[in-house]
């Protein structure tokens, strides 16, 4: 993913990388929303209009869950277009460094829409070679920073799209993407288990902690029942 090099500052890296941990923090104390923590299913089109070459990792990140260190450490060896799935092995930390995923259960296998597996096939041929295989590279074939794909590439896809006034800063993290599919998984009707395998949590309550409030409600209960009821009865 050729968005550009940037000379490295390990003290600013550490102290932006406590700052976001903190914000996180934070943030799962209260009820993420849709629009401010997780983007809209509108802003998510819009985005992936102005997406350009980033267009690729941004649709797997939609519709996978992935983390970015995971997107980031993703390589083709991975992603089996055929089977139509990828498999989690490793990431690439913030220093750059590939390593084992975040936890045993963060190891995991993952259908892929069409879309995706479409949208891959294509950016395979186009991707940057290196000796790593990472499906998102930087333009030389190695791992793309963090930092590069935040501010280099969602900023400026989300400035295009107009969703935010500053072109170095986006509404939206990879992380926010990562909820957008978890919302989508939910929405679609995946029970708390499978959302929890599917995102790597490792435990079912960090899925509740994070997600709870997206699962249906008693009210929500209590009309399905009312449907059931009335498909039994009703003639």
């Amino acid at each position: 993913m050729a968005i550009g090099r940037v000379a490295r500052n390990v003290v600013r890296e550490q102290a932006s990388h406590n700052r976001r941990r903190a914000r996180i923090a934070k943030r799962h104390k209260q009820a993420l929303q849709v629009g401010v923590d997780i983007p809209t299913k509108d802003e998510i089109r819009r985005m992936l209009e102005h997406a350009g070459q980033l267009r690729p990792l941004l649709l797997t990140a939609v519709f996978t869950g992935l983390r970015a260190s995971e997107l980031r450490g993703l390589t083709w060896d991975a992603v089996d277009l055929e089977r139509q799935v990828l498999t989690v092995r490793q990431r690439a930390d913030r220093w750059n460094r590939i390593g084992s995923p975040k936890s045993d259960a963060a190891r995991r296998e993952i259908p892929l829409t069409p879309i995706v597996i479409n949208t891959l096939r294509a950016w395979k041929l186009a991707c940057p070679k290196g000796e790593l295989n990472l499906a998102f590279p930087n333009g030389e074939g190695n791992v793309e920073r963090h930092a590069n794909l935040h501010t280099r590439g969602l900023a400026r896809a989300q400035f295009a799209a107009g969703l935010t006034t500053d072109p170095a800063r986006p509404k939206y993290g990879l992380h926010s993407l990562r909820h957008a599919a978890a919302s989508l998984l939910i929405e679609q009707g995946f029970t708390p288990k499978r959302v929890q395998a599917l995102m790597g949590h490792s435990t079912i309550q960090m899925t509740f902690d994070t997600y709870g409030h997206l699962f249906p409600s008693p009210t929500d209960d209590q009309v399905a029942f009312g449907q059931l009821q009335a498909r039994l009865l009703v003639a």
